[in-house]
């Protein structure tokens, strides 16, 4: 009520310049925007037969990551991260800009109190005037409101906008790799658990080794060789044992900083031999990637912003209009402020045409055009990147399974190789190095079936995020 109130005390003249910038507000330079087309194939070059029956993007990263350990950390993560705090406070930032953009298309109204003193000079009194003379003044202000009839305000209001929903993008997108980064580096600690086990176990299985060995050579049952090599496959253990326990050590370290606080009482974990630690998913199109991606969908609101920045360097080549008005009572003394004949009103519309600007205009719009331009190659080159990410993971999604096959297979043979080694040594038949190359290829045998674990296991990771896995909680969409 009191807004429409003010209206009616403003000079018809200014009543009608303002709705007239209302209408006309919505108006623009801009190049109306198209969206490029996507540089890259229309199927994955390994892509799973037939069509995805599962959005990546839909399917919740608990349903994901069935393993609680991980939910639990995942979850502390997504809370304390410093990382993806920053984000959010980016977007916070950016809202804040686009409010404050958002603010000059709107009249801005300054209520006012005055009160000026002021001496006159004496040859210039009247009979009967006083020297000293006080002036009091109430009003209403308009400063400076820009009629947008070219839509250079209107054009740097889009701009903002899209660059806020760009930083909206980018904190999923921040999510996304936060997620996946978190159940990288637990499976890295886990591998690294797994094979500290198995490295403590050989150095207890090559220590009560070593003592038969020892006592063997006292009673002269074999040489001084075979102690040796005894005593060198303890020490190979040794060392082993050493590195994986930093290895780690370094490795919690780094799934502390992105939980973002120290680890504290978890469920127990599970072996990467699990199947349940992640879920399989199908691959989809190429085409679903525009919509999956919030990285893609940055990428795509910095091309908007790109294109609206263009519309307002185009409206600065025309005249800008602008009002400033003011209503409000006059009087030499405070008393008779608002008595009659005390209004006092002004209007004031200006218009600017620039003439000369040195070229300024000019450089202006083919800097906006050019911006533009490598917004649609970064545009262009982030669907790039999307498409290879989820081509390498599906390339190495079928290679991985055999080589985890292939892997498993290897072991068994190295263990059978120990079994029969072991038993022509103690015949007589092996010597002491047939069988301390036996043990230690057996060794690496069992660590190269964690770390091919490991592997499978992130490449699954690798896919679920370049799919666009990761911002839900919970399964949204059921699968069909």
């Amino acid at each position: 009520m009191w807004r429409i109130s003010m209206f009616n005390l403003l000079p018809k003249q200014l009543t009608g310049a303002l709705l007239l910038a209302g209408v006309l507000s919505g108006c623009t330079m801009a190049p109306t925007y198209v969206r490029p087309e996507a540089p890259v194939a229309g199927s994955y070059p390994a892509a799973a037969d037939g069509q995805a029956q599962l959005d990546a993007a839909a399917l919740g990263w608990r349903q994901f990551f069935p393993d609680q350990r991980l939910q639990a950390l995942i979850a502390s993560a997504l809370e304390n991260n410093r990382d993806l705090r920053t984000a959010a406070l980016n977007i916070e930032q950016a809202r804040a800009q686009y409010d404050i953009t958002a603010a000059d298309a709107l009249p801005n109204f300054d209520g006012n109190f005055s009160r000026t003193r002021g001496r006159t000079a004496t040859y210039q009194l009247v009979p009967g005037q006083n020297a000293v003379n006080n002036v009091y003044q109430v009003g209403l202000n308009m400063t400076s409101f820009e009629l947008d009839f070219f839509g250079r305000v209107r054009s740097l209001k889009d701009a903002a906008l899209a660059s806020y929903l760009a930083t909206e993008e980018a904190r999923q997108s921040a999510q996304i790799s936060l997620i996946s980064q978190v159940a990288q580096a637990y499976l890295t600690e886990q591998s690294y658990a797994e094979q500290e086990r198995l490295a403590r176990q050989t150095l207890d299985s090559r220590l009560d080794d070593y003592k038969l060995d020892k006592m063997r050579f006292e009673v002269g049952a074999s040489s001084e060789l075979d102690l040796r090599n005894s005593e060198t496959l303890v020490q190979s253990a040794r060392v082993s044992l050493t590195t994986l326990v930093r290895q780690r050590g370094q490795a919690t370290n780094a799934l502390v900083l992105l939980v973002g606080k120290p680890l504290g009482d978890l469920p127990a974990p599970q072996s990467l031999s699990d199947e349940q630690i992640v879920t399989d998913i199908p691959a989809g199109l190429p085409s679903d990637l525009l919509n999956r991606r919030p990285d893609i969908r940055e990428a795509e609101q910095q091309l908007r912003s790109a294109n609206a920045n263009i519309g307002a360097a185009r409206a600065a080549f025309f005249p800008t209009i602008s009002l400033t008005a003011g209503i409000g009572n006059a009087s030499t003394s405070l008393g008779s402020l608002f008595s009659a004949g005390s209004r006092t009103w002004s209007f004031v519309p200006q218009l600017t045409l620039p003439i000369f600007e040195g070229g300024r205009n000019r450089a202006n719009l083919s800097l906006s055009e050019i911006r533009k331009n490598l917004a649609i190659a970064s545009y262009e080159k982030t669907i790039q990147s999307a498409f290879r990410e989820v081509a390498d993971a599906l390339v190495a999604r079928g290679t991985l399974e055999e080589q985890l096959a292939a892997q498993d297979a290897f072991l068994k043979a190295q263990e059978q190789r120990v079994k029969l080694t072991e038993l022509r040594y103690k015949n007589g038949i092996a010597s002491s190095t047939d069988r301390l190359n036996a043990q230690r290829d057996l060794f690496s045998a069992q660590q190269s079936l964690i770390q091919t674990r490991q592997l499978r296991l992130n490449n699954a990771i690798d896919l679920y995020r370049s799919l666009g896995g990761g911002l839900n909680e919970n399964t949204a969409v059921a699968a069909k």
